[in-house]
């Protein structure tokens, strides 16, 4: 015989009604419990900063303060008294300077100007006369003949250091020397990225001849001349 449990009976039918509304009751009892304050009823709290800005008292208005008028001018003298200058005046005489035509103008020579040539240093770029490097002397632009043989001895005498080599270092040697007044080479100076290039540009530069010397204005002076030798490796 199956066994027939009433509807009404049935304990489960709204469980979950009742799991939710227990749920959401317990939350609001923890939430009160969260946010529930309480406060001291002592009052013995500092007060001085509560300054109310508050001005009592009228502040009087600023009265205005007159002046007094300027004093009248002093009233002018009635007769008036003339004074005479019976002092005599000496006259300065200013004598003219200019000459007359009777008088002779002594000529004087033209004054030459001398010019100091012993300590000028002359730049190769803006001297008159440049140096002669052997073999320009019949040429028509000295200028450019110089800088042609300057290439052709670096290229002549070129030789890359075997330790800079093996290093495999390289860069460009910045050498500046002067042309002295007797178109020998002289003041050397250089810099580099390395001793050794820089000790085979001083090489190159040391084996130049001798040149004619450039010329200022007739004198012989001395030209700082500077030039870049590049150490490339192939």
């Amino acid at each position: 015989m199956e066994l027939k449990k009433n509807p009404k009976a049935d304990l489960r039918k709204d469980s979950g009604l009742y799991f939710v509304a227990g749920l959401v009751l317990v939350m609001l009892l923890i939430y009160g419990a969260l946010e529930w304050k309480t406060y001291d009823k002592d009052n013995a709290y500092d007060t001085a900063q509560n300054v109310e800005d508050q001005l009592d008292e009228e502040v009087p208005m600023t009265e205005q303060i007159k002046t007094p008028p300027p004093p009248p001018p002093p009233a002018a003298p009635e007769i008036i008294e003339v004074v005479e200058d019976e002092e005599e005046v000496e006259e300065t005489v200013i004598e003219s300077t200019e000459t007359s035509q009777e008088e002779e103008v002594v000529e004087v020579d033209d004054v030459a100007e001398m010019e100091d040539f012993e300590d000028l240093d002359v730049p190769f770029a803006v001297i008159e006369d440049v140096p002669v490097f052997p073999g320009c002397e019949r040429a028509g632009d000295k200028r450019k003949c110089f800088n042609e043989m300057m290439q052709k001895h670096i290229r002549k005498n070129f030789r890359y250091p075997e330790i800079a080599q093996e290093m495999g270092v390289q860069g460009r040697v910045n050498i500046m020397f002067t042309i002295q007044k007797d178109g020998s080479i002289g003041n050397i100076r250089y810099r580099g990225p390395d001793k050794n290039l820089e000790k085979e540009a001083l090489r190159i530069i040391k084996k130049l001849p001798r040149m004619t010397p450039g010329r200022q204005r007739g004198n012989a002076v001395r030209v700082p001349f500077s030039i870049p030798i590049t150490f490339k490796l192939q």
